[in-house]
């Protein structure tokens, strides 16, 4: 560029995200911003809008989570800034790399009680994201922009946060005193080194009963591609966690399900691991904490992780990788050269025996109850009508844990819900993130009445944008692992603020503009799905289930308390043990 020509803020910021390779950016309007809003137009970046920040921030992730990319989400000062805590908040703690672009007022009046100022949003950011920073001048906007970018896509990625001054966003510069955005696109890839290979593969032609747990860092298609590779010639059998399910396609062999699988290996007779290879996952309440159910106390732990930080968390492992799942099993797949532990397809039989079983529990029971359809019959209607080739978005408490029991998948990332966050109201801005990553596949935003009121108002955002998300409403009318777990904890006919009876919420998304209907017979299920299904914008399908009917995570998660014990039952988490004298 000549000297003499000058640059506005915004289009640097916004020539800044195309460089990174950004198409698509999550929006709610505010003054603050039009400057950048103007770049993105002038760029060629698609800014699809919300009715609220919070929705913004779950697109922008639930972008970044199936793709892979970096999911872009732009809000405004003040309000925007802290609407959208949730979620950044919520992106960090599974580690999902989101740039959060916010507004601020103008520098030169700090401290003068300025429309949408008076707080520090860096200092309230700093905790919830993985790195934060407020530009200070026009000139920087560029490089800070690729150093926010690399510091989401690289390591461990996660939700950064970028502030721009208003004042920063719309002056000018000389383009030659505009700094350039270097390193934009770094993309390092770790690798285990060869001892730590050489150290697995020995780990694993040593064991009887190994298995893989899936995580997150797992659920992409590189890493789909190296296990499918690996399984090949090594009969091992694969668990996943949430966005990694479908990294062994619907129906493999050596496919085990949910990890929540490997907890009922005893319950059918069947020993549990010696070993477990956990790539690219947490160990946490989704492992089953420090219970040992999931990953057992006497199996040998090898953890491959980008975060060193997070291996030896909870308990000791007998080898630790820092790398990336893709890499480190590519290099075992060498190191093993085809060969594998005696009686592995023996075992592998055994283990991938328990899925199903789940599902297999209730196939007996009534699809109604005489107070309504039962919710697994409906969870297993919906997606047995969408398929495993679906986008499949769980919200809610009980109504998550139905359908990601009951639905398939055949690709990794494509189950989006809950993580360590549990943050309720998700599912219509991951519904609508999910969607447009791939706006020739399905979604299929399935939640409970409790939190589909969380953000109902995105119903219009995909009227608007004419996103055919199919969006179900499991609606038996009460906050339904609220109210079952104070019925456990006090009894059957407690309840305090957990009832929500009387909504109507097919003529709620009816009057937004959705192809809507209320199902009250599990035999109108199908039939509904295929309307859904065959329509080309939005639906909606509430399907009114049975409130007394408890989902088994609930009582899990409650734990249980022996009638002669004195300890204290704590919802969620460990109980605590009360010694008696």
């Amino acid at each position: 560029m000549a000297g003499t020509e000058r640059i506005v803020g915004g289009q640097l910021l916004a020539k800044t995200l195309k460089a990174a390779g950004v198409k698509q950016a999550f929006a709610l309007h505010g003054g603050h911003l039009e400057a950048l809003l103007k770049g993105c137009v002038e760029e060629g970046i698609t800014l699809t809008d919300f009715r609220h920040e919070a929705s913004a921030g779950h697109a922008a992730d639930a972008y970044a989570r199936v793709t892979g990319e970096l999911g872009v989400c732009i809000v405004t000062a003040g309000p925007g800034f802290t609407n959208a805590v949730t979620a950044i908040a919520n992106a960090k703690l599974d580690s999902s790399p989101v740039l959060f672009i916010v507004g601020a007022p103008p520098l030169r009046e700090v401290e003068t009680n300025p429309l949408q100022g008076g707080i520090d949003q860096i200092a309230i950011a700093r905790p919830a994201a993985k790195w934060s920073l407020s530009i200070p001048a026009t000139e920087r906007i560029a490089d800070l922009t690729a150093m926010a970018i690399r510091k989401a896509m690289t390591g461990t990625r996660g939700p950064v946060l970028l502030e721009l001054p208003i004042d920063v966003l719309h002056m000018s510069v000389p383009a030659d005193r505009a700094t350039p955005p270097a390193g934009v696109n770094v993309r390092p890839r770790p690798a285990p080194c060869p001892s730590e290979t050489a150290q697995l593969a020995d780990m694993l032609l040593a064991a009887k009963r190994p298995v893989i747990i899936a995580g997150t860092e797992a659920a992409n298609s590189e890493t789909a591609a190296a296990v499918r590779d690996l399984v090949a010639t090594l009969p091992i059998p694969v668990f996943a966690k949430g966005l990694a399910t479908g990294l062994l396609p619907d129906g493999h062999a050596c496919n085990g399900g949910a990890a929540g699988n490997l907890a009922m290996l005893p319950m059918i007779g069947v020993d549990v691991p010696d070993l477990v290879i956990l790539l690219g996952g947490k160990m946490g309440l989704l492992l089953g904490g420090r219970s040992g159910a999931i990953v057992p106390h006497t199996a040998k732990l090898v953890h491959i992780h980008s975060d060193a930080g997070e291996i030896g968390r909870i308990r000791d492992v007998d080898l630790a990788i820092a790398a990336y799942s893709d890499t480190s099993i590519a290099a075992l797949k060498a190191e093993l050269a085809g060969r594998a532990p005696e009686g592995l397809e023996a075992w592998r039989a055994q283990a991938v025996s328990a899925n199903g079983l789940f599902a297999a529990s209730f196939a007996g029971t009534e699809p109604e109850t005489g107070k309504g359809i039962h919710p697994f019959h409906a969870a297993l209607a919906v997606t047995e009508a969408a398929g495993p080739d679906a986008f499949y978005v769980f919200d809610g408490g009980e109504a998550a844990s139905w359908a990601g029991a009951v639905a398939r998948s055949n690709k990794p990332a494509s189950f989006l819900s809950h993580g360590y966050l549990g943050c309720l109201g998700i599912g219509q801005g991951f519904a609508i993130g999910a969607q447009l990553s791939d706006p020739k596949r399905r979604v299929v935003h399935l939640t409970g009445d409790g939190a589909m009121g969380f953000n109902l108002p995105e119903l219009d955002t995909m009227v608007r944008h004419k996103l055919p998300i199919v969006n179900i409403v499991l609606n038996n009318e009460v906050w339904g692992m609220s109210i079952h777990g104070q019925q456990i904890m006090f009894g059957g006919n407690y309840s305090v603020i957990s009832k929500i009876p009387g909504t109507h919420y097919a003529d709620i998304a009816r009057a937004f503009g959705c192809l809507s209907e209320r199902v009250t017979k599990f035999e109108d299920i199908a039939p509904a799905m295929k309307r859904a299904l065959d329509h080309d914008g939005p639906s909606f399908i509430e399907i009114m289930t049975d409130a007394d009917v408890v989902h088994p995570v609930t009582e899990s998660m409650l734990g249980q308390v022996a009638p002669d014990s004195q300890d204290v039952m704590i919802p969620y988490y460990e109980n605590i043990p009360v010694d008696r004298d």
